[in-house]
């Protein structure tokens, strides 16, 4: 299981994200956030909210949480390798 430690969140409904393996890059959550739990996060100021858990996933106050593992993928899986 991946385990996030490091979040800042960002303008534009953006997280900045750093996994326990330093693997690290931005997710844009802007066309995501819709339904009872995430609708809250419209607002910037309570988005800005995001922290870790204990469990290394991101969180808000509301308990709106993001799985590390889809995260983690998402985040592997933009990035570029450098020799290519």
């Amino acid at each position: 299981m991946y385990q996030i430690v490091e979040v800042l969140p960002l303008p534009g409904y953006r997280l900045a994200v750093t996994f326990s393996d330093g693997v690290s890059g931005e997710v844009d959550l802007s066309n995501r956030l819709f339904g009872p739990m995430f609708e809250p996060l419209k607002d910037q100021d309570f988005f800005s909210k995001a922290s870790i858990d204990e469990f290394g996933a991101i969180f808000w106050p509301n308990n709106a949480d993001l799985a590390p593992d889809t995260l983690y993928k998402n985040i592997k899986s933009s990035s570029i390798p450098e020799n290519s």
